[in-house]
């Protein structure tokens, strides 16, 4: 979910497929969180093309954002045991250019 507004202790939320509603503070956690869209998705172990797979996942899996360095193409994610780098492109939970760090 993506906050895109606040008030008192409701916030307008919206989801991968646009959409909107407003729901309680106390229903949302502060995790970052990605699911991948599109086509197939491949876990690298390296933030690169060439580096070796760790995991290919498929639309529709969510999982753990862990860091995005500022106008980098690749996140560092985890889902379930596995980790490594995820190119941007291939999921929703992230702005182009932001920062995530945890």
């Amino acid at each position: 979910m993506e906050i895109l507004r606040e008030f008192e202790v409701w916030r307008l939320v919206q989801d991968s497929d646009g959409v909107k509603g407003w729901v309680h503070q106390a229903t949302l956690t502060g995790r970052r969180s990605f699911i991948v869209t599109g086509a197939d998705a491949t876990l690298r172990r390296d933030a690169q093309d060439s580096a070796a797979a760790v995991a290919i996942l498929k639309p529709g899996v969510v999982g753990h954002l862990r860091s995005c360095a500022a106008n980098s193409d690749w996140c560092q994610v985890q889902v379930g045991d596995y980790r490594g780098f995820l190119k941007r492109s291939q999921f929703w939970g992230t702005l182009p250019s932001e920062v995530v760090a945890n």
